[in-house]
């Protein structure tokens, strides 16, 4: 059945296109998050521990509405790994990283969620998408403050 919610086919698309970099960003910085909770090791074991479980959790619970946004939108979500290593900005890992590095990595893979998220604006905002808006700004909201902590516990 043809979709009639007021945003053109190509403005959806466009959309869609920008909703995908960002579910693939996401995830791939859950999964990221999620090992690094599972590999962490050092003096700051503990609080690492379950500061990257709180992140991962949120992580996971942001990736549904994202998908579900592009469903929405008429699109089918990124399917796969190598879909989302298709369409992400954030490179997986080789080696488990020492403590500091797990932090600066997940400062770097945060604001590269907040680039993606900010570049979506635009299509957006000419589709005159409302809920993709909405989405794009608490996901910006909550990738600044969760790199700001991360950031602070480099400070000396």
């Amino acid at each position: 059945m043809k979709i009639n919610i007021g945003i053109p086919e190509e403005e959806r698309s466009a959309i869609s296109e920008s909703l995908k970099k960002l579910l693939a960003d996401t995830y791939t910085l859950y999964q990221k998050t999620h090992s690094y909770h599972w590999n962490v090791t050092g003096p700051m074991f503990q609080t690492l521990h379950i500061l990257f479980m709180t992140q991962y959790t949120e992580l996971w619970n942001a990736i549904d509405p994202i998908a579900e946004r592009i469903r929405s939108l008429g699109y089918y979500a990124p399917m796969g790994g190598w879909e989302f290593a298709k369409y992400s900005s954030i490179s997986e890992d080789k080696e488990v990283p020492k403590a500091t590095d797990m932090i600066r990595r997940l400062v770097e893979g945060n604001e590269a969620v907040i680039r993606t998220a900010r570049a979506a604006y635009e299509p957006a905002e000419k589709g005159n998408d409302q809920a993709t808006l909405d989405l794009l700004t608490q996901r910006l909201d909550i990738h600044e403050k969760t790199a700001w902590m991360l950031r602070s516990l480099l400070e000396d």
